[in-house]
């Protein structure tokens, strides 16, 4: 069985051999970004594991994502700091 390459790898390498190491490119005539992000920013932030947890759990119970969860509760704070709540 093969293992995947490591970026470790890459300390030992040569600058040349490093320069030939062919990159994937796009494929051409399809976005590079999905419909669903065009138009969108990330905005992202670090949590406890607890925090994590019971936000994915929320969100599976009420059959809602992740996305949508935290849409509503920026929009919550918007509005206890007297701002316009933004939407989606």
């Amino acid at each position: 069985m093969s293992r995947k390459p490591s970026f470790a790898n890459l300390r030992s390498a040569s600058p040349a051999a490093v320069a030939e190491t062919p990159i994937a490119a796009p494929i051409t005539g399809q976005p590079t970004t999905p419909a669903s992000r065009q138009g969108r920013k990330q905005i992202a932030g670090f949590f406890s594991p607890e925090m994590s947890f019971a936000m994915h759990t929320l969100a599976r119970r009420q059959g809602r994502s992740l996305q949508a969860l935290m849409a509503e509760a920026f929009n919550d704070v918007l509005r206890k700091h007297g701002e316009s709540p933004i939407g989606d």
